[in-house]
């Protein structure tokens, strides 16, 4: 028998191809991988990618009964796709609108050593996919709705966000939890060049958690502050000159849009949280959709950790692991943060579910093969798996105005919090 779902994932889904580099040197990789020039690698990884697969596959590896509703062409990949996906569970693969007009998106997923990663995307069918692509009644049935990588997913954008406003708007109709997660798109395309803004003001108001990365909620909604910090860098790399004020102000404007919960990615700088108060979590029905189970045994305990998502400022380390790949490593600290939100956790819990989780994920290549349950996930935090330190320091050498290191619960505590 089939369990009803606890979560419903939807958006984009790709094949990736990933070529294993693990036996290059930065050096090498860098005097190489230019025009002319051939590399020699390992073997390629055939996985699928997206929200889709990585956020919904990786809910339904640790646990959480899931469906999985994507869009893909009637050719090989799409094939690939969906033989995959069902190797998981059949049901899984059941969601997946085929449109014999598209050709199925693809990603080349290219790993270097010691540097993030790069794509190679052809969106395909992800372009047509539509609010009436998505099965509201099986919505209804679950606790949790989850959407991902509108960016690059065309209909998404379009007409100023009205599709994916609309989507949200008829996933919030259903009393599910509601989930957005965002990804970086091109900045020479139509979604890079798209009015992101007004996009998040139309949708966030339907959107109960929103969990984008530093830099893409930099890139779509401040550009100018972007393009200033991307200055100052000449790696790319910005998440160094991320400040805990600069957390605060974002997730600040993101909570006045709309959303209830903000949880922003900052890579090997771990995840950053912040809440509306209790009445404002009360008229979204999260409270009601947060199970008794996972970390509360007694109603008072499961109540109790409900009542602890008011105003809550917090910032959680990452763990120490060896780094093999990052691919798909956002959305494996997003299934285990929703994972934690959906068996009654506390903010803090959750959050040190979610770094365990992303840290599982990047000890492989792919983006799923390096997680592990939930109970084999909490059995190596409790076994003493250590983090590493994460410094607030300010100029001066102090920590930020108002925050403080909680080592019970092993985060950073902000001004804004309880």
């Amino acid at each position: 028998m089939i369990p009803r779902p606890r979560a419903v994932v939807a958006g984009l889904i790709c094949l990736d191809i990933i070529p294993r580099l693990e036996g290059l040197t930065p050096e090498q990789f860098q005097a190489n991988f230019r025009p002319g020039r051939m590399l020699i690698v390992g073997d390629a990884l055939l996985s699928t990618g997206g929200s889709v697969s990585n956020t919904g596959l990786a809910l339904h590896i640790l646990g959480i009964p899931t469906r999985l509703i994507g869009k893909v062409g009637a050719d090989r990949f799409g094939q690939t796709i969906r033989q995959i996906v069902a190797g998981y569970a059949p049901e899984l693969a059941d969601g997946m609108v085929v449109d014999p007009a598209a050709s199925t998106s693809y990603t080349v997923v290219i790993n270097p050593p010691g540097r993030d990663r790069m794509f190679l995307h052809n969106p395909g069918a992800n372009n047509t996919f539509c609010a009436r692509d998505v099965d509201y009644a099986l919505l209804a049935e679950a606790d949790l709705f989850h959407f991902g990588y509108p960016p690059v997913m065309e209909r998404m954008f379009q007409n100023e966000g009205v599709e994916l406003a609309e989507l949200f708007r008829r996933a919030k109709e259903t009393g599910v939890i509601t989930s957005l997660d965002t990804t970086f798109p091109d900045p020479t395309s139509p979604g890079g060049k798209a009015d992101w803004r007004l996009i998040f003001k139309r949708t966030l108001p339907f959107v109960d958690v929103f969990l984008p990365s530093i830099e893409e909620v930099l890139f779509m909604i401040y550009r100018p502050l972007y393009e200033q910090l991307t200055a100052q860098v000449s790696d790319g790399n910005i998440l160094p000159l991320v400040t805990a004020e600069l957390l605060s102000r974002v997730s600040q404007e993101l909570m006045e849009m709309g959303a209830r919960i903000v949880v922003l990615k900052l890579g090997d700088r771990g995840l950053y949280l912040r809440t509306v108060g209790k009445e404002a979590l009360n008229q979204a029905g999260l409270a009601s959709r947060m199970a008794m189970g996972g970390g509360s045994h007694r109603e008072d305990e499961a109540i109790e950790a409900r009542r602890s998502w008011a105003n809550q400022e917090l910032w959680a380390p990452c763990f120490q692991v060896q780094v093999v790949g990052t691919t798909g490593s956002g959305d494996a600290t997003i299934a285990g943060f929703l994972s934690g939100l959906l068996r009654g956790l506390p903010p803090h819990a959750a959050m040190t579910a979610a770094v365990a989780v992303g840290a599982c994920n990047v000890e492989a290549a792919d983006a799923l093969s390096g997680l592990r349950s939930w109970e084999a996930t909490r059995h190596r935090i409790e076994a003493g798996w250590e983090r590493h330190v994460l410094a607030l320091d300010s100029p001066g050498g102090k920590n930020p105005l108002g925050w403080h290191w909680d080592a019970a619960r092993q985060v950073w505590v902000g001004p804004a919090g309880d």
